[in-house]
């Protein structure tokens, strides 16, 4: 029998006293440790090498302490002052000021902050667009489009008819002649622009204009590029003829991970199709601390984001440029490379798992970046090329003298074949003089990384 006031616990834990004292078995401690050691080891990776994996970035303190915050095991599904829950009004004052600076930063009269990610941001987007059967238009993974643009994600989830556009692989955008030719005949009930591997703007004016004409809704998906759009420093596309736009808020937009549905649109129908399509149609909980942390990002980002987007494009083109005058295979030499805050390389030929091979190498000497698939690669783990970022980069402190010293490192490595730990000692050295977050509310000047 158990005593009045004690509850019984699983095999292995006790409670003892009134003050909530816990004993545990060694066995689930020691799982807990592993993760903890795995958490550490991260934090020291990304601390003493250089993070170029163009779809990450890092958060400042502020937005993780909020991220840690109480907020993270909380609910308010619905709106503003419109909840199924008790306890939200705090929240709903943050949501409100977040529903606001992100109209203010893009200059729109709506926005969703409530997705979880960019790829949550598209699902909800198309269900709001369109029923399953209807035809889409979008760029092919092949050429750069994202996952969820393709059968195999979002678009194949609402069982679309996907048409690819014609690709200019000169100019690493849809061709823009051919593409309006098929918006033409496709007539689909979304055309929908923006990669994964985004160097240039795109063409959208000529290409919306087409989709207007056959009864289009014009799609955006800036999930990599939303930060150096709300910038001033890529394109506008909510003002260039795109109806909807989404994006990630962890990219080069420096929030925490998660989401964001923007859209050009004045009719409040319209406006209640994209919300509705969030909540209840893709998300219950949204990650109240998430969403708490884009807004503290947002704020951040209005007082320090347009230097940020201008170092970050300054930087990637400094970047490619340093990474040609070494000896590599810089895709879009005839355009200065990029426009944005990636930079691609080719290192064998197509499908010759050359990209793999070299992420491994630099992965060696502390340098994260990612393989990737480039115009007449068709096998996504084998790829000729790397997709690299510098945004993280920017955030701390780093310019485009700095991007000279990076390119170095990827020479040393790639070219030199010399070996990767001894780089891997000078790339922590260089590193540890760019510690610091910039860009954001740092008064203290704080770390970005685990000491």
């Amino acid at each position: 029998m158990i005593p009045k006031g004690q509850r019984p616990y699983a095999k292995g834990t006790s409670m003892l006293g009134s003050k909530g004292d816990w004993r545990a078995s060694p066995e689930n401690l020691s799982h807990a440790q592993t993760v903890l050691d795995a958490v550490a080891d991260s934090g020291t990776l990304y601390r003493d090498g250089l993070g170029m994996i163009a779809s990450e970035n890092i958060v400042s303190p502020m937005v993780q302490k909020i991220v840690s915050s109480d907020l993270h095991g909380r609910y308010a599904e619905g709106l503003p002052f419109k909840r199924y829950y008790q306890g939200c009004g705090d929240f709903d004052t943050i949501e409100e000021l977040g529903i606001n600076l992100a109209k203010k930063l893009f200059n729109v009269p709506f926005a969703n902050i409530q997705s979880t990610s960019g790829t949550v941001s598209n699902i909800a987007a198309l269900k709001a667009l369109a029923k399953p059967g209807d035809d889409i238009t979008a760029v092919s993974t092949a050429d750069g489009g994202h996952i969820s643009h393709a059968r195999m994600g979002a678009v194949g989830l609402r069982d679309l008819n996907l048409s690819t556009y014609p690709w200019d692989e000169e100019r690493m955008e849809p061709d823009i002649d051919a593409s309006a030719k098929l918006i033409r005949e496709v007539a689909p009930k979304i055309a929908l622009f923006g990669q994964s591997v985004f160097l240039f703007p795109t063409p959208l004016k000529e290409l919306a204009d087409a989709a207007h004409e056959v009864g289009s809704t014009v799609m955006y998906d800036g999930a990599h590029v939303l930060g150096l759009i709300a910038g001033g420093c890529f394109q506008d596309p909510l003002h260039e003829g795109a109806d909807v736009m989404t994006g990630s808020s962890h990219k080069t937009f420096p929030g925490p991970q998660g989401g964001f549905i923007l859209s050009s649109s004045d009719d409040e129908k319209f406006q209640r199709k994209l919300n509705n399509a969030v909540f209840p149609g893709t998300c219950s909980s949204y990650h109240l601390h998430h969403v708490a942390g884009k807004v503290v990002a947002l704020s951040e980002f209005i007082e320090y984001g347009e230097d940020l987007s201008k170092n970050t494009v300054a930087n990637a083109q400094s970047f490619a440029a340093a990474l040609a005058a070494e000896g590599f295979d810089v895709l879009a030499e005839s355009r200065g490379y990029t426009a944005s805050h990636q930079v691609l390389t080719r290192h064998g030929e197509l499908d010759s798992g050359a990209g793999a091979k070299a992420a491994d190498l630099l992965e060696r000497a502390g340098i994260i970046t990612n393989m990737n698939m480039l115009p007449g690669d068709t096998k996504a783990m084998s790829p000729s090329g790397l997709r690299l970022g510098v945004q993280e980069l920017t955030r701390v402190g780093m310019g485009t003298d700095e991007m000279t010293d990076v390119a170095r490192f990827y020479a040393r490595v790639l070219l030199e074949q010399e070996d990767p730990s001894k780089v891997k000692a000078d790339v922590r050295e260089f590193k540890s003089n760019y510690q610091i977050i910039r860009y954001c509310f740092n008064e203290g000047n704080a770390s970005g990384y685990p000491m």
